[in-house]
């Protein structure tokens, strides 16, 4: 499976590790110019841009709270600014507080909403005029099929990521009279860093309900986004992928 994003200018929020770093990763190898955004890993930002550097491809990191307008501002100023244009943009950026509503604190639910759904809302309206202008330009936002189906212990990442799904559907809309395309990838269990912080109980309790019997890797639902990105796939918009292995049928 093939992308050609030669000429893009691509922007990922949360490009460090896990999935977001698959992403970049793909972006580059499909020829984009690539920027992401990290909010501490400083060291784990440069070594990515120097690698990517290093195989001919340009780069820039941007480092930023996703949960702020401005830092978003930011991030897409600094890449129109360098590069003319903004062409793809990723939300990818993403946090957990998992626990039983009972015990669940108030900032606990704060902070998951903050990054997880305002962190979208503060990118997509940072970067709706350029595309608008454009008249091109393609949004994939990263949900979750928690976001669907539920999950016990997660009612604040659930209501994150299903309101990305509202989200994308209305934005899609407004969107669309400019041929900018708005779309999800709802990923199921992916091995990561995140879910190696879930316990035992829960990974297997998840792993046993996935009928293909093993979770995605970030290279997987990297090749989901690239798809809906790729300008082969323009026609698309407001579509929800799921990639978890028919967890969510």
């Amino acid at each position: 499976m093939t992308f050609d994003l030669s000429d893009q200018s691509v922007l990922i929020t949360g490009g460090t590790r896990g999935i977001g770093r698959s992403i970049v990763t793909a972006a580059a190898e499909a020829g984009a110019r690539v920027a992401f955004t990290y909010r501490s890993s400083h060291e784990a930002a440069e070594e990515l841009v120097a690698s990517l550097e290093a195989q001919g491809v340009e780069a820039m990191a941007l480092q930023g709270d996703v949960a702020e307008l401005e830092a978003a501002e930011a991030a897409v100023a600094s890449v129109t600014d360098a590069w003319g244009s903004l062409d793809v943009l990723v939300n990818n950026a993403g946090i957990t507080r998992d626990g039983l509503m009972l015990r669940l604190k108030e900032a606990d639910w704060d902070d998951v909403l903050d990054t997880n759904l305002k962190g979208v809302f503060n990118f997509c309206k940072a970067a709706y005029r350029p595309m608008m202008s454009q008249r091109a330009g393609a949004i994939v936002n990263i949900s979750s099929v928690v976001g669907v189906m539920g999950n016990p212990g997660q009612t604040n990442y659930a209501a994150s990521k299903a309101g990305i799904i509202g989200f994308s559907k209305s934005l899609a809309k407004e969107l669309a009279r400019r041929s900018v395309t708005v779309n999800v990838v709802a990923p199921g269990y992916v091995a990561t860093d995140m879910t190696d912080e879930l316990s035992d109980d829960a990974r297997e309790a998840m792993l046993g309900a996935v009928p293909l019997g093993r979770p995605a890797t970030p290279e997987e639902v990297a090749r989901a986004v690239l798809f809906l990105a790729d300008p082969e796939a323009r026609y698309i918009t407001g579509h929800v992928l799921h990639v978890d292995g028919g967890l969510a049928m």
